[in-house]
Parts: C-alpha cells; sequence; structure tokens
C-alpha cells in the first residue's frame, strides 16, 4: 500500500530475489547450502570464531532521476548513524523490548563506515552519484547496472554496496542473501525510507529499511520463515519465537500467534514488518548468525578489518 506514492506498509523483496536466483543463477543454490551448513556449524558451536568489532566500508550509489531523488550527503550520513546503534545495541529505543524478551537483545558487534578509498585507491566521500533516465526500479537489478540507467556495484568483497533510487509498485528494499552474483550483490533501498532526514517518509523514516535489509546481507532471514501464515517456517536461529506471519504497522504487546503466548510474537524484532518506530532488536541467535556469515561467506571483510 502507498500513500500519495510513499509506501506505508513494509514489502521487502528478498524473498522473490532470492527465488529468482535460485531459477536463473547457476551454483547459487549451491551456494546457499553452503551457507546454511557454516551457519548450522556455528549455531550447535554456540559462538562465532571471530568475537572483535567488524566495520564493514560502505559505498552508497544515490540514482536519480530528479532533484529530490538525489538524496544529501548528510541524509546519507543519518543512515550509517542509525546501522551504528541497531547493529551496537545502542539505539535510544531497545528500552521499548518487553520485559520478558529484554535478556534476547544484542550487540552484534559489527559496524559501518562511509568508505574513504574507492576501488582505484583514490579518496572518495564513499557516496557515487548517478543521473538516470528510469522513472523507478524494481527488484530486477537493473538499479545495480550502468548499462541499465543504475550504477555498477564496487568490488562486494572489499565494500558493502547500497543503491538508493525509486522503487516502483510500494516496494521498500531488497537484499541478495550471501551466496549469489558479486556484481548484483548488496542492498536497494527507496529514496523515500533512507535515513532519518530529508526525503525520507513516515513510516519509515527512521532508518531501519536498511537495518532490516544488511540484516539478511548477512544472511537473516525474515522472522517468521517465510510460509506465509502457517507456523511450520524456520528463521534457522532457536531465540526468537515461532509465529505465523508478519506483523504491520504498531502491534501491542503481547500479540500471540502460533501457540506461542503468553509473550507471543518477537514484533519488535528488525526481520519482521513493522514500522521503524516499532521495531528495534536483534536477539543473541541473530548475531550469533550474522557473525557466522562473516566467519564464511562474508570473511574478506574480517580480513580487512
Amino acid at each position: 500500500m502507498t500513500r500519495g506514492g510513499t509506501p506505508t506498509v513494509r514489502t521487502c523483496g528478498t524473498s522473490p530475489v532470492h527465488e529468482r536466483l535460485l531459477r536463473t543463477v547457476p551454483g547459487y543454490a549451491e551456494a546457499r547450502s553452503r551457507s546454511e551448513n557454516g551457519a548450522w556449524v556455528a549455531r550447535r558451536r554456540g559462538v562465532a570464531r571471530q568475537v572483535s568489532v567488524v566495520r564493514i566500508p560502505v559505498v552508497v550509489h544515490v540514482v536519480h532521476r530528479t532533484a529530490q531523488e538525489n538524496i544529501s550527503d548528510e541524509q546519507v550520513r543519518s543512515q550509517i548513524e542509525v546501522l551504528n546503534r541497531d547493529f551496537r545495541r545502542r539505539n535510544p529505543d531497545v528500552d521499548q523490548v518487553p520485559e520478558v524478551f529484554a535478556d534476547l537483545v544484542a550487540d552484534a558487534r559489527i559496524e559501518f563506515d562511509l568508505a574513504t578509498t574507492d576501488p582505484d585507491g583514490e579518496p572518495t566521500e564513499g557516496v557515487t552519484r548517478t543521473r538516470t533516465s528510469a522513472s523507478s526500479f524494481a527488484d530486477d537489478d537493473r538499479i545495480k547496472s550502468a548499462a541499465a540507467g543504475g550504477a555498477d556495484a564496487w568490488p562486494s568483497d572489499r565494500y558493502l554496496n547500497l543503491w538508493v533510487g525509486r522503487l516502483s509498485g510500494g516496494l521498500l528494499g531488497y537484499a541478495q542473501f550471501p551466496g549469489g552474483p558479486p556484481e548484483t550483490d548488496g542492498v536497494v533501498i527507496t529514496f523515500t525510507a533512507f535515513g532519518t532526514l530529508g526525503t525520507a517518509a513516515e513510516p519509515f523514516d527512521q532508518g531501519r529499511t536498511a537495518t532490516h535489509e544488511i540484516g539478511h546481507w548477512l544472511n537473516l532471514r525474515h522472522i517468521w520463515g517465510d510460509d506465509g501464515t502457517g507456523c511450520s517456517g524456520s528463521d534457522f536461529v532457536d531465540d526468537t519465537p515461532n509465529q505465523g506471519g508478519e506483523n504491520t504497522g504498531r502491534p501491542t504487546f503481547p500479540s500471540v500467534s502460533c501457540d506461542n503466548g503468553p509473550h507471543g510474537d518477537l514484533y519488535m524484532n528488525y526481520m519482521d514488518y513493522v514500522d521503524d518506530v516499532a521495531m528495534f532488536m536483534f536477539t543473541s541467535g541473530q548475531a550469533q548468525r550474522m557473525r557466522a556469515c562473516l566467519d564464511n561467506d562474508r570473511s574478506s571483510f574480517v580480513e580487512l578489518a
């Protein structure tokens, strides 16, 4: 749903992109199997190999047709600030987590910096700007291709590529799970859901769309397991309650599904579909899974540290 072209209900294209890559990219299914095996080993072990903070260089590709879409450097920096609070459990609203779930809240020990050196070794502010003739983009990765009116990725083993532009159909963003093609690896966010100022619009004006999508980039699944409203799906994380479908808007505690009472769904988790002001935590199990991703699929970022 949209209001004046601005999304009013969270939509994420990561699962459809995953399904498309399974159908069309040779070797992707095998890469995903290896990724899940690494996550399973870490889950059994109970701790990631790397315990220090990992800092990930970020490049933001702003793809714009209008002046409004050409978001400011200040808006870009506001998004980086949100990421560093959310992934380090330093977000002020974390105290809104219900007491029964408070012990689950985790510091993922992951931080993000705008890149200071480009792929050629030249100084950069970590932002590229591309004028496009495209009126909007979908989840088909055209925004990631200069030939299609977007911007080409920087090397995905050295940078987290974030693309910002106008997305169609109420889509807020999407990510590529580990194991996909390097030329499309990264995260895409619509320009009205990026950062906390400028074009950022309610109810997605607190930068949490990027937090959610980067969670996918680090191998997190949606908290309900992507089985519709059934109760048999899994996000492969032990400390997230089983839940029947996504929550949207601003739920009240408790929100019970799948016989998970009395405490109900962990709807305030970054990997649900609630409004930005209603999500404010990762769990210890999710942090462990992201760290396992950095131990395995995205180990080049640990090596850069």
